[in-house]
């Protein structure tokens, strides 16, 4: 691929996802390619249907996810790598918000892509955890799938002016409980 075809297709990628994020996954692919400076022609080149754009733009997110856990892990206190790796977590739940309906589809025909998605997600946040339990700045009896749970659980609550807010208080809730322990000492 030519440098300035892939700066494009790169360009148009970065967009969608804000787009996404923004309007749901009806939003414009006019508008992406417009808020890309392509024409339409070009989104189609590169993204023959919204599906396979929506399929792209999600496998970014994942390995945004999983490089900021390594990026936050190098630059970070373990247990501040970890809190703001939830932080993430989080804009990734808002943007794929906007891409329920075509992830759903994806999803149902693409058993690798969950799996994919899975694993990603699940890896990076055992690494951080597991990095903050052995620092002790956490503690070390709470799986990192039951973590997940909790956290994917922002999901289901209502898109409403104040959701970024809430899921920051419950985040801090979620890294006071791994910290409870820790704190205190051990439980009799």
């Amino acid at each position: 691929m030519r440098a300035d075809a892939l700066r494009n297709r790169d360009k148009l990628i970065a967009v969608a996802a804000d787009v996404f994020a923004d309007h749901g996954v009806e939003g414009s692919l006019e508008e992406v390619a417009r808020r890309a400076g392509v024409g339409i022609g070009t989104l189609y080149r590169h993204f023959p249907t919204r599906e396979h754009l929506v399929e792209v733009v999600y496998r970014r997110e994942l390995q945004n996810l999983a490089t900021a856990a390594s990026d936050l892990a190098a630059t970070h206190p373990a247990d501040q790598a970890l809190e703001e790796w939830m932080h993430r977590f989080v804009n990734y739940i808002a943007a794929k918000r906007g891409m329920a309906q075509s992830l759903r589809i994806l999803l149902n025909c693409n058993s690798e892509l969950f799996a994919e998605s899975a694993g990603i997600i699940s890896g990076a946040l055992r690494q951080l955890m597991d990095n903050a339990a052995a620092k002790g700045m956490i503690r070390s009896d709470v799986e990192s799938t039951d973590l997940l749970h909790a956290l994917s659980s922002i999901y289901s609550m209502p898109d409403s002016p104040e959701w970024r807010e809430r899921s920051r208080r419950l985040i801090r809730l979620l890294m006071d409980g791994l910290k409870w322990r820790v704190k205190v000492g051990p439980a009799d």
